[in-house]
């Protein structure tokens, strides 16, 4: 693993605890790297992870879950992203939990989990609990992960049809799945892309190729608990992207101010583009010159043909015979005894023609 000369994405970030002197149990971290099985390959890997647990020392887990899928995952097989990424975040979770029984002020201790892998430019997520993932891309915002909690379980199933007013449940934010459980997580690789897909269509959504000025957006809870995603998308349109993050937390600070808040923003480079650009008038050039080639070759290819045909015809030709008679005229004249005479007559030239072959009417076309 190598560090490239400039970032593979532009990223901006930011974390707030919240206004309520609670400690930030929100740990994050933006690796650009080069993997070691592919080095002229470039990725990004953002993972963010909300310590749960309060004073169960649930910075402590998101400390770990942070640290340990990145190291896990730059280790890894670039080749096979998502099992590199399973197998990051089920050994991270047992340390986690492991962690968690050697110390009684440790007990219970978990972190959610969101996760973005950009390689080149297929993007591979993963997530657990409710820290969520979103694309921002034609001026529409795509939320690409599912929360694991009790209330979104609740409207899947359609116990609850209101997701505002039951949004204050007791169990709404109850989280089903995280790192630092007893039983190995599942971590989530649905990539919810298109509208009515299946849980096996948005699995294959991974690898999803990312477009010049793309946006990927990784957050915990305390922004999403504030903020729509009417708004989010509202400040990514009118925000310059280097402030998007601290306006989004600004938003929320001025609402609640109750909770740790993490915003990760990271764009596709729009030279991206122009590099694109670049190789379609490369390929356009050299596909104009393919042709005026190709077409040079043909009309040569035509030419010499014709005169080939044409020098062929002229040694076909039956050549014109030539024959000279100076053969005598026979006269006669009444004399009482008839004696021929011969007059010579001037020498004539009489041309011949042979006759060519002739050709029998379609269909047998044969000489």
């Amino acid at each position: 693993m190598t560090k490239p000369e400039k970032p593979h994405l532009i990223n901006h970030t930011a974390t707030h605890p919240g206004l309520t002197g609670k400690i930030n149990e929100d740990r994050f971290l933006v690796t650009s790297f080069k993997p070691a099985s592919k080095p002229k390959v470039s990725s990004t890997l953002m993972v963010l992870c909300d310590g749960i647990g309060g004073h169960r020392a649930g910075d402590v887990a998101a400390e770990m879950g942070v640290m340990m899928i990145t190291e896990k995952i730059l280790a890894g097989d670039v080749r096979q992203p998502i099992q590199t990424i399973l197998e990051a975040v089920i050994q991270t979770s047992e340390a986690i939990y492991q962690a968690s029984l050697s110390e009684k002020a440790h007990r219970g201790m978990g972190a959610t989990l969101a996760l973005a892998w950009v390689i080149d430019n297929k993007l591979y997520t993963a997530n657990l609990g409710d820290s969520r993932i979103y694309l921002w891309r034609d001026n529409y915002l795509i939320q690409l992960s599912t929360d694991h909690t009790w209330l979104q379980e609740a409207l899947d199933a359609g116990l609850i049809n209101d997701k505002g007013t039951s949004a204050q449940h007791a169990n709404a934010h109850v989280i089903r799945r995280y790192l630092g459980s007893k039983k190995p997580p599942e971590p989530d690789f649905r990539m919810w892309f298109f509208d009515k897909e299946r849980d096996v269509d948005a699995i294959k959504n991974q690898g999803l190729r990312l477009r010049p000025g793309d946006i990927l957006l990784l957050c915990s809870d305390g922004l999403t608990d504030l903020v729509t995603d009417e708004e989010i998308q509202s400040v990514l349109e009118a925000t310059a992207f280097e402030h998007v993050p601290d306006e989004l937390i600004e938003m929320a600070n001025r609402r609640a101010r109750h909770d740790n808040i993490t915003v990760i923003c990271a764009q596709v480079p729009h030279s991206g583009a122009k590099i694109l650009k670049k190789k379609g008038i490369r390929r356009f050039t050299l596909g104009c010159l393919s042709f005026v080639i190709l077409l040079s070759l043909l009309v040569t290819g035509i030419f010499f043909g014709l005169r080939w045909r044409n020098q062929n015809l002229d040694v076909e030709k039956t050549p014109k015979t030539v024959i000279t008679s100076t053969l005598p005229i026979l006269t006669f004249t009444k004399t009482g005894t008839e004696t021929p005479t011969a007059t010579p007559i001037p020498s004539f030239t009489q041309e011949i023609q042979t006759p060519g072959p002739t050709i029998t009417p379609w269909p047998t076309n044969r000489p």
